[in-house]
């Protein structure tokens, strides 16, 4: 794979920025036409984009169509759909007295040119659906694959540029040294997804230019297991998302507080479920993953390797060769235990924490940072909502893991060390929008805005300080305002000197 020559990197930006001083990613029109081809390029790429993800993840072609390609061509016409109501200018409910007279709207603006880098463990959706809101938003864009995930990073800069407007888009590929080189650049939005570490690299490098983040991270995030859960049911949610890409995604189940009184029956039901959707040799299974790179095996091997043998309930094989880490249930876990609870584990290891009771899980959960998702299996609403008032977390989902992502009406992002910002729908299009506060004003009623012209006087401080009520107040409130301006008014006109005589 030849990478994007760094010395070229400044030009790519720079006429990134003259075409969008141009006005030509305005145009609504121009926009629609662009994220139907961003589809198209989906449906028309779909087979070979599935082939590079089974080999750069193993991933099952089920995996990659409601994990990866589908969100983005739905993502696209959900844009094309809604864009002109998007788009259009809002007016605003006016509550100063100083806006009689006027209008006043906020107008929906693109910021410029934006760079969206993606991830490795969802290369397609990952990277591609921001860029669709960046695109919505009306706006130049750099697009940064992941050199990681390296067949589809392949597929992304040589045959997408053929669908996009090279004039307004445009993929820049590398590694370090190319992302470093692109950071040197100004952005108006740098749109991030990765880990911590990386992101507060983006951060300081966005502080030169003082350009707008968001950044989608990840964290360890918990899972409660509690008493009147539907065990059978809550097993197989559990594991599917836990174990889907193998582990590998933001928001995976990342370890379960669960209470001693159910620990043993709801292992058991794990482990029936185990067998039922890998059978007994899971590295022979079309539908589990593999780690992405060597390195990663590597981390999540030596986990296992650090941890008592005795822990084990199922799993634990692994092949480095095939990047084969077995779904792997651990436990019982101390809550302080140094090497499976201090690190977001991103893999398919998953342990389990016995607590007396649910406050005990709460008062962890507490004292670690703000997770990127929080997963609570319970029948019982006062319960989940218990949990809920006493957490915190970019969002939360109730009976059932992962698939709050496949709803775009709510937002998806995080929270503190999970990340900054959010998008999906509606709020991928805001991401990317400058929203401009506007006012327009006429040139009648000058004689009595002269009020507040100097020379200041005690009828012109009197007439502003009427003024000075806000229009949204109560009907009393609003009379009293009138009744004072009308007074003010009345001692200025006939009491203001005659200046003339002067």
């Amino acid at each position: 794979m030849t990478f994007t020559p760094i010395e070229e990197i400044p030009t790519i930006v720079g006429s990134l920025h003259k075409t969008f001083e141009t006005g030509l990613t305005r145009d609504i029109n121009f926009r629609k036409q662009q994220l139907a081809q961003l589809a198209k390029f989906c449906r028309e790429n779909a087979d070979i984009l599935r082939e590079a993800l089974w080999k750069d993840l193993h991933k099952h072609k089920l995996e990659c169509d409601i994990g990866e390609v589908a969100p983005v061509i739905d993502e696209c016409e959900y844009m094309i759909k809604n864009l002109d109501q998007f788009s259009k200018p809002v007016q605003t409910e006016k509550r100063s007295l100083y806006s009689t007279g006027t209008q006043t709207y906020i107008r929906k603006e693109p910021k410029g040119v934006v760079l969206v880098i993606g991830a490795w463990n969802y290369p397609v959706n990952l990277l591609l659906l921001p860029v669709v809101g960046a695109i919505a938003a009306g706006n130049c864009v750099v697009i940064k694959p992941s050199e990681v995930a390296e067949h589809v990073e392949k597929i992304i800069s040589t045959i997408l540029p053929k669908y996009l407007d090279a004039r307004a888009y445009a993929v820049v590929s590398g590694g370090v040294p190319e992302t470093t080189a692109v950071l040197e650049n100004r952005f108006e939005h740098i749109f991030y997804t990765g880990n911590g570490q990386v992101g507060k690299i983006i951060m300081n490098a966005a502080a030169k230019h003082l350009s707008a983040v968001t950044l989608e991270l990840g964290g360890k995030s918990p899972v409660f297991v509690t008493s009147k859960a539907d065990l059978k049911i809550s097993a197989h949610r559990l594991l599917w998302g836990k174990f889907f890409n193998a582990g590998q995604t933001c928001v995976a189940p990342d370890y379960v507080l669960i209470t001693e009184d159910i620990f043993e029956k709801f292992i058991e039901a794990c482990k029936e479920v185990l067998l039922e959707f890998y059978g007994e040799i899971p590295q022979q299974s079309e539908s589990y993953g593999r780690i992405v790179s060597t390195r990663q095996f590597d981390r999540l091997k030596a986990m296992l390797d650090s941890t008592d043998p005795k822990l084990f309930r199922a799993g634990g094989e692994t092949d480095r060769e095939d990047r084969f880490i077995a779904p792997t249930l651990i436990g019982p876990v101390s809550l302080n235990d140094s090497n499976l609870m201090t690190q977001e584990i991103f893999g398919p290891i998953l342990p389990f924490v016995t607590v007396k009771n649910v406050d005990e899980g709460i008062s962890f959960v507490n004292s670690r940072d703000y997770p990127l998702a929080l997963y609570i299996f319970t029948a019982d609403k006062n319960e989940y909502n218990y949990i809920l008032d006493r957490t915190n977390s970019g969002g939360a989902l109730i009976n059932d893991v992962l698939v709050h992502l496949t709803e775009h009406s709510l937002p998806f992002g995080g929270i503190g060390p999970s990340g900054n910002g959010n998008y999906h729908g509606q709020k991928s299009f805001d991401t990317f929008t400058h929203e401009r506060a506007t006012m327009v004003k006429n040139y009648s009623m000058e004689s009595v805005g002269a009020v507040r012209y100097p020379p200041y006087t005690a009828e012109k401080t009197a007439i502003i300080s009427s003024i000075g009520y806000d229009m949204s107040g109560t009907i009393g409130t609003k009379m009293k305002a009138f009744r004072n301006i009308c007074s003010a008014f009345w001692g200025y006109t006939f009491n203001k000197p005659d200046n003339s005589k002067l």
